[in-house]
């Protein structure tokens, strides 16, 4: 794609695949929203009226202000819809608030208030959105509040602060590929750091940081030596220029980023040299920082020539090469993943990157990071998400080409790595997904539960994901749409249960009728590690309210059940694959026989996890007060256990789970 340039897309797609996130800033309050510099159904979002007072305002009840982007508004005279004092007028009625430097509003209004192209109440209406703002913000009791040089010198760039991005920065890093274990690095022997950015420190921080102070950060090479200190040696050479193209490099390095050129035989001849030395090469490759981020479209994504040279030269060397790679995009990494031994993904970290990178490299700080992209093969598999429809011909499983299925000739259809994808120096088993109710109402929810243990050797964070699948729907939707995920710190050895809730705005759809539904029908919840890596699954069911209610079958023994009739079927129908599963504080009743005795039960208990659940039997004998009559733990499933009390004459009989996710597959008793 190339920057600026102009989208065209259904409203359908627009509200359930690229509004979602818009829409949840301003549900969270967010104060003011900025108008995008393309067009919408031929309208530029500057002047959309339908976008920014229907949907905006009325639909999601935005009542912040709107800013355009910079100088948006003198643009759309490029774009061909008026001259400065037309397109001005129309981006005001459209409900845009404020013009950034394009002098629109300032240079045109009066003008268009005095022709009637525009109302008093129409600049009022922006006029009061700003300043309630500036209220908002303090600003009327102190308009230099945010702008104290004796607090900004306490509050910024602090040593706290300042190891907060550190740690930050680390969990954002993504380990691509680890051959044999060989990162992390041993503080030990000679380790060669070559590549043109791993001394530079204006493009630690990444584009977009025109504020940045990169006289105070670490180049890469001031980081690693900081880390290993007098354990081991730390020898440097720049080995290439960013690319051979002198001009190109010009172009990639604007700002104040710039980096130094030299002879490309010379530098490559220094890096073989000090490599030559070394036990252990990093090469510190990618993007430079104004490679990617805005006005910065690249035709082609694989490593650029100049750097890629010199990673076959290193290579070729026989050592063991670690690939540190900076980079803004999802980038083509195909050669370089079959090729190098370990890849580590580290973006641009901000302020504290040099020694975040040290930290993972090194191993003080396991890799926990997840891709938030797809990454293709080859640019012409782009554009590619995780989350694409299926078409009416999809590729069968397992298949690479097929003639008349969706798919290409020279490449499969598989990312080179998906998104959500990222590895760890340690391992992660999943086990034992469970629903809180596996079939709910269309305006209810149930609870996802996942337990995640490090089976490793040290410890480490996991970024569990769980997406959902909608099976069958009115109109075609989507592969899988992450449903949400959760970072979480284990020791090795240490187990962890995470709950997520799924309700209606997991479920639903904008249908054909552009209405919001939750469709009755089943979906499939996936929980893994990556949107490829797909460890667990369950199915829920959404009913339909309009369904005929279906006769139960009735058990064959001599209860009711007080509760819901076809969970106590389960446990009644001397099946042990049928499971009524509750957490801490459920129970599960059976109404008995008018007068019946009983003085023991036989139990079959579930857990996925194994681990041992307490429990309580309780007898009533009438008017809902029910007695503990045994209290005890259950460590072994899938079986019945008999527990026996002092017989009493009771009217219902009750089970208390007092520990998460314990089920009960079957239940015998005899009444007298």
């Amino acid at each position: 794609g190339r920057d600026y340039n102009t989208v065209d897309m259904s409203r359908n797609r627009m509200f359930n695949e690229y509004f979602p996130p818009y829409k949840a800033a301003v549900e969270a309050g967010v104060g003011s929203a900025m108008t995008s510099f393309n067009e919408i159904d031929g309208v530029p979002a500057t002047a959309n009226h339908w976008l920014l007072t229907d949907v905006l305002r009325n639909q999601w009840g935005f009542d912040g202000f709107v800013v355009t982007d910079y100088t948006a508004i003198s643009e759309m005279i490029d774009h061909g819809i008026g001259d400065l004092q037309e397109v001005s007028a129309r981006a005001l009625t459209a409900g845009t608030d404020m013009d950034m430097v394009a002098d629109g509003f300032i240079g045109t209004l009066e003008k268009s208030l005095k022709e009637g192209k525009v109302t008093e109440a129409d600049i009022d209406k922006a006029c009061r959105r700003i300043l309630e703002a500036k209220y908002k913000l303090g600003l009327f009791a102190n308009p230099y509040k945010y702008c104290d040089v004796k607090r900004a010198e306490k509050e910024v760039f602090t040593p706290e602060h300042r190891s907060i991005a550190r740690q930050i920065a680390t969990e954002t890093f993504v380990l691509l590929k680890n051959q044999d274990n060989l990162l992390p690095l041993q503080r030990k022997g000679n380790i060669a750091l070559i590549g043109p950015l791993a001394n530079t420190r204006a493009n630690m921080p990444g584009t977009w940081s025109v504020a940045a102070t990169a006289d105070k950060y670490s180049t890469l090479l001031e980081g690693f030596k900081n880390s290993v200190g007098s354990k081991a040696n730390i020898l440097y050479a720049q080995g290439s220029n960013l690319m051979y193209d002198a001009d190109y490099q010009t172009r990639a390095t604007m700002f104040g980023r710039e980096l130094p050129r030299g002879n490309d035989q010379e530098l490559l001849d220094e890096a073989l040299k000090v490599a030559a030395q070394a036990d252990v090469i990093v090469a510190a490759l990618g993007e430079s920082s104004e490679m990617s981020g805005e006005s910065s479209s690249r035709s082609e994504l694989e490593m650029p020539d100049a750097q890629r040279h010199l990673l076959e030269a290193l290579l070729k060397t026989g050592k063991p090469v670690v690939l540190v790679l900076f980079s803004g995009r999802p980038v083509v990494l195909t050669w370089e993943n079959e090729n190098v031994p370990a890849i580590l993904n580290v973006w641009f970290g901000g302020s504290e990157a040099a020694d975040a990178i040290a930290d993972v490299v090194f191993g003080d700080v396991c890799p926990s990071g997840k891709l938030t992209t797809t990454f293709p093969q080859n640019v012409g598999q782009l554009p590619m998400a995780y989350n694409h429809k299926n078409t009416g011909r999809p590729l069968k499983e397992g298949k690479w080409f097929e003639k008349f299925r969706s798919n290409y000739l020279d490449v499969d259809n598989e990312p080179l790595y998906p998104f959500g994808y990222g590895l760890s120096y340690t391992t992660f088993q999943y086990s034992d997904i469970a629903l809180s109710t596996p079939v709910m109402g269309q305006n209810g929810s149930t609870t996802a539960v996942v337990t995640v243990t490090n089976t490793g050797k040290r410890d480490g964070a996991e970024v569990v994901q769980l997406y959902i699948r909608d099976v069958l729907s009115s109109i075609t939707t989507y592969e899988k749409n992450l449903a949400g995920f959760q970072r979480i710190h284990l020791e090795p050895g240490e187990a962890q249960e995470l709950s997520f809730t799924i309700d209606r705005k997991h479920l639903e759809l904008l249908d054909a009728d552009m209405k919001w539904v939750v469709e009755p029908g089943d979906f499939v919840l996936m929980a893994g590690a990556s949107s490829e890596d797909i460890r667990l699954s369950g199915k829920l069911t959404v009913e339909d309210p309009n369904a005929p209610m279906q006769a139960q079958a009735k058990p064959d023994v001599p209860v009711t059940a007080s509760t819901n009739p076809e969970s106590v079927m389960n446990v009644l129908d001397k099946k042990m694959n049928t499971v009524w599963e509750g957490n801490k504080g459920d129970y599960i009743t059976f109404a008995l026989e008018n007068g019946s005795k009983v003085d023991g039960v036989s139990i079959a208990f579930s857990r996925g996890n194994g681990l041992p659940a307490e429990f309580e039997i309780q007898l009533s004998s009438g008017g809902g007060q029910f007695l503990t009559v045994y209290s005890g733990t259950v460590s072994e499933y899938g079986k019945l256990i008999s527990y026996t009390f002092k017989g009493t004459t009771a009217s219902d009989l009750r089970i208390v789970l007092n520990d998460d996710r314990v089920g009960v597959a079957e239940i015998v008793y005899e009444v007298r």
